[in-house]
């Protein structure tokens, strides 16, 4: 047996998601299984180390399979990158011990969020880049940034309905970076709920603007109730950018 480690990258824009979704191929992982399995000659699923949402891209998403089939890595590699559409690319593939998990081993994610904060939309960026038309207060956003970092119960920054299982994580950093009118907010933690990402950019963003206060970040982490957060900044924006083992 073999178990198959992938380094993922794509264009979320034209899918519904990462997830595999029942008689709908608009997924990542659907296009990804399709392949591999029509390579393998055999029903293949794969793991992925968690979801992407719907518009959401992906610079290093990982996954693993198990197979028994012959064929060497760099075979493997080529054949799935032949018939995968050209917005999906396997960037680099491994074999791993059959212990690895692409899912439950993960220590920590980075994501990465891109801001256009010039006046105009760039034609270049507006597809991976959330236009805000707004001036932003930087250094103020750095310092509602720094009240999000640590460990907090995050449910009032998630739009999770049910609480099944801890909604706890730890957030070990946020930076940001300016270059021209790109704003990148990079966001590293143990863990992510559904959308939280994306609120607490849109929170943030909101902060930076003056549309609300930072004291806001402090009184969602406390009091858990996700309409006092901020909006939920649009998936085109968001890049899953590595995952850490």
């Amino acid at each position: 047996m073999k178990n198959i480690k992938m380094t993922l990258q794509y264009d979320g824009s034209r899918y519904l998601g990462w997830q595999r979704l029942k008689n709908n191929d608009k997924t990542i992982q659907g296009k990804i299984e399709n392949v591999i399995s029509q390579m393998v000659e055999e029903d293949i699923q794969i793991i992925g180390s968690g979801r992407t949402d719907a518009g959401v891209h992906s610079y290093g998403q990982v996954a693993n399979f198990i197979t028994t089939f012959n064929l060497s890595l760099k075979e493997m590699q080529e054949y799935i990158n032949h018939y995968l559409p050209n917005d999906i690319v396997v960037s680099h593939i491994e074999e791993m011990d059959e212990r690895f998990h692409s899912r439950y081993n993960v220590k920590s994610k980075v994501y990465e969020y891109k801001i256009w904060i010039g006046k105009y939309q760039s034609p270049f960026h507006r597809k991976y880049s959330w236009h805000y038309n707004k001036r932003l207060n930087v250094p103020l956003m750095k310092e509602a940034a720094e009240l999000i970092i640590g460990t907090h119960d995050f449910i009032g920054f998630s739009s999770l309905k049910k609480q099944k299982k801890s909604t706890v994580r730890t957030i070990e950093k946020i930076d940001f970076k300016v270059s021209d009118d790109l704003l990148e907010i990079q966001i590293l933690g143990d863990g992510f709920l559904h959308n939280m990402v994306r609120i607490i950019i849109g929170t943030l963003v909101q902060i930076g603007s003056g549309e609300i206060d930072k004291k806001i970040i402090s009184e969602v982490l406390q009091n858990k109730v996700r309409a006092e957060a901020g909006i939920t900044a649009p998936p085109h924006g968001l890049f899953l950018k590595k995952i850490n083992y």
